[in-house]
């Protein structure tokens, strides 16, 4: 019987042999590509040094912290405001700016109030009405309240979680950090089939999965070494892992939307500060809410 001609759809032959689906490359093909290149020097070099800053700031104490995360929430509205509204300086980038200090400020003096929360939606609603009236994108430009507002607000309670806050965030940053380091390293090496190529054309499969797998295993040994549960703690390591990865490719569907390559130019190797803290954006409001909602223990009956 002879072979059908039909191939599959998304794959084409070449010397009689089904290619890779388009836009993929074949696994471990991307070793035989590397080349040097000036990220490799500034990537690591500014990534180590922005946390370390972080890692000081967590150390320090909760009002250190407060303002080290206003400062980068900050910068990320500025950058959020121009890619959805294009102006040098657009009037809801002040907005955000005092909404996310006045939130920050409001929290550490009464914490458990709702305070905080009627002035995000406030600063959201000033947002929207500034906008309106100049027409410029005003859901955009008030969702960038929000988008920057809450994960800043989580953070900063999260630092507060009576006794081990600043554990809790050391777990969050470590796994997120993981992810990023594992998807890069895996990606770079492996290559291999796009993750969403319509979104990002640089994310891989094997670079999701191995920044997944990555987060695990540095969580697992974070929290084994804080004396508490390993297992439990990879399994968040890779929830976590996730939902950075869903905050990635959020931004990334928001810079194709505005046709922005990159946020920002602020950090050398990194682009912008969103660039940076997409994923950290994403996680820590999904552990905010488990921690707040259900009283789910991040660090997993750590002994302390």
């Amino acid at each position: 019987m002879s072979k059908s001609p039909n191939i599959a759809a998304g794959t084409r032959r070449t010397n009689g042999a089904p290619a890779m689906l388009a836009g993929a490359t074949r696994p471990f093909e991307n070793i035989r590509r590397l080349k040097f290149n000036l990220d490799w020097i500034t990537r690591p070099v500014f990534g180590i040094a922005l946390a370390a800053a972080a890692l000081g700031a967590i150390a320090w104490g909760s009002y250190p912290f407060a303002v080290f995360v206003a400062v980068g929430a900050i910068a990320g509205a500025r950058e959020w405001h121009r890619m959805v509204g294009h102006p040098v300086f657009a009037r809801e980038v002040f907005v955000s700016a005092v909404t996310i200090v006045a939130v920050v400020i409001t929290f550490l003096a009464l914490h458990s109030s709702l305070v905080p929360w009627l002035l995000l939606l406030l600063g959201a609603i000033v947002a929207l009405a500034s906008a309106s009236l100049r027409g410029a994108r005003a859901a955009w430009q008030a969702g960038g309240v929000l988008y920057l507002g809450v994960p800043a607000l989580a953070l900063v309670a999260l630092r507060s979680v009576p006794p081990h806050g600043a554990y809790v965030i050391v777990g969050l940053m470590l796994a997120i950090w993981a992810t990023d380091t594992g998807a890069l390293i895996a990606g770079n090496l492996i290559g291999g089939a796009k993750l969403a190529p319509a979104l990002s054309p640089n994310k891989t499969w094997s670079g999701t999965l191995g920044g997944i797998l990555t987060a695990s295993i540095v969580e697992a040994a974070y929290i084994a070494i804080l004396h508490g549960n390993p297992a439990l703690a990879a399994l968040y390591g890779a929830f976590v892992a996730t939902i950075g990865h869903a905050g990635d490719l959020f931004e990334s569907w928001v810079k194709r939307r505005f046709q922005f390559k990159d946020s920002g130019g602020l950090i050398p190797g990194h682009g912008g500060v969103l660039d940076r803290i997409d994923s950290t954006l994403a996680a820590s409001s999904a552990v905010a809410l488990a921690v707040f909602a259900s009283g789910f223990d991040p660090i997993f009956g750590a002994h302390l």
